[in-house]
């Protein structure tokens, strides 16, 4: 669902990036070229080329408007390239660290946020096997640089001068196991990886991935709280693949446009607590009662669907990453001053009468700018019942976590 005005960049037509932006009216391609042969010298993709050609209908993340790239982007190459003529410099400037990269979800998610042209540096954690996840991604030619960091030993240094930590650490799901059973190992990794960021990078947004997504995130509030470092604003349960996938099955049951296709996804990220807002579609289009329940039951039981399909080999750690990589670039654009970036997302929220809930957000440059409670009205009879049923599921596992942390104080 995520409306974002985040740009799309293709360098030389052969890699792009960007996400959602629906609410905007679509842009006709467009191309910035400049005169340096060197212009993008130090600026490269997967390939070199000497223009960025920015198509509102060929993003890496999803559709969004070529508008926000006349007013961000391209004004910025445009500057540096009169300043030098070596090209563009000053885009990628920001730190991302990822911990657990050495995992299905990390290895992935690095090699895909490798590819933002927004990131100057990408730190890359986990206990093993991250020293060979880093070098092969250094050799992209990419902006940012790729350093890694094994052991709880080299955690800190992993986290200095951090903009965005993503944590995808964890055990995966296997068949048969639900996102609960995950909780008693989970919990504590990310209980102890959070407790690292609050004393290394405590102004950093926090992108929390691992499961049970509607415990980990009080976890990780608690321990801020326990820290004295607790900003609401900055701590993200990633729900994009809930949207992702909302999107995707609806264009397919419908023969839509995929890039077109915008369906918000509220509640929690897990099981009932996933509320699609099929009645909230963009463009609008009409379901049957029994195509709402079908498609409602498939996105709730995505993940299932994958773990049962790799019988045992893993579960879903390509379409994670995918979804995790546009919500990092949503983060970043928004910190680059993009001014009209929206997402879902797992956040402490009163929007309900739940401490914390799904739903839209807007992004700004100090974490979430505002909540937007337009999508929870007017909902279908389907979905008001089905939202009242969520909340009692999604309201223990929320006190799960905050118990878990109480019961066990966070290292001084």
């Amino acid at each position: 669902m995520a409306t974002t005005s985040a740009t799309t960049f293709s360098i030389g037509s052969t890699v792009s990036f960007g996400s959602r932006g629906n609410p905007l009216p679509q842009s006709k391609p467009f191309v910035a070229r400049f005169t340096s042969p060197n212009s993008l010298a130090s600026f490269s993709g997967l390939k070199a080329a000497t223009y960025v050609n920015c198509e509102s209908e060929s993003s890496f993340f999803g559709k969004e408007s070529s508008a926000a790239l006349r007013g961000s982007f391209v004004p910025k190459a445009q500057k540096a390239n009169r300043k030098s003529q070596n090209g563009l410099q000053p885009v990628a400037s920001y730190k991302v660290a990822i911990l657990g990269a050495a995992g299905g979800i990390g290895q992935p998610l690095a090699l895909l946020i490798k590819m933002s042209p927004l990131v100057s540096a990408l730190n890359l954690y986990d206990i093993a096997n991250v020293k060979g996840v880093a070098a092969d991604l250094s050799h992209c030619n990419t902006p940012s640089q790729v350093q890694d960091f094994t052991g709880a030993s080299e955690l800190g240094n992993c986290l200095k001068g951090v903009n965005v930590v993503v944590i995808p650490a964890g055990v995966p799901r296997k068949p048969g196991m639900t996102r609960d059973d995950l909780f008693n190992i989970n919990a504590n990794i990310v209980k102890t990886l959070v407790e690292a960021v609050a004393d290394n990078c405590p102004d950093a947004f926090i992108h929390i991935i691992s499961n049970p997504v509607n415990s980990t995130v009080p976890i990780a509030a608690e321990v801020l709280k326990q820290k004295g470092v607790y900003d609401p604003k900055k701590l993200f349960g990633v729900t994009t693949l809930d949207v992702v996938r909302a999107n995707t099955f609806v264009a397919q049951k419908k023969n839509l446009k995929l890039i077109d296709v915008d369906v918000p996804v509220v509640g929690g990220h897990a099981g009932i607590t996933i509320l699609p807002l099929l009645s909230k579609t963009k463009p609008s289009v009409n379901f049957t009662n029994e195509e709402v329940e079908q498609l409602t039951v498939r996105i709730q039981n995505a993940g299932t669907e994958v773990v049962e399909a790799k019988a045992g080999a893993g579960s879903a750690t390509l379409s994670m990453a995918y979804a995790a990589a546009r919500f990092v670039e949503s983060s970043l654009r928004a910190l680059d001053g993009d001014g009209d970036v929206y997402e879902c997302s797992f956040v402490q929220s009163d929007l309900t009468d739940l401490p914390f809930f799904a739903s839209r957000i807007k992004l700004g440059r100090k974490g979430i700018e505002a909540l937007i409670p337009s999508d929870l009205s007017g909902l279908s009879e389907y979905e008001e019942k089905a939202l009242e049923a969520l909340k009692p599921e999604l309201k223990a596992s929320i006190e799960k976590g905050i118990a878990f942390v109480q019961k066990q104080p966070v290292t001084a």
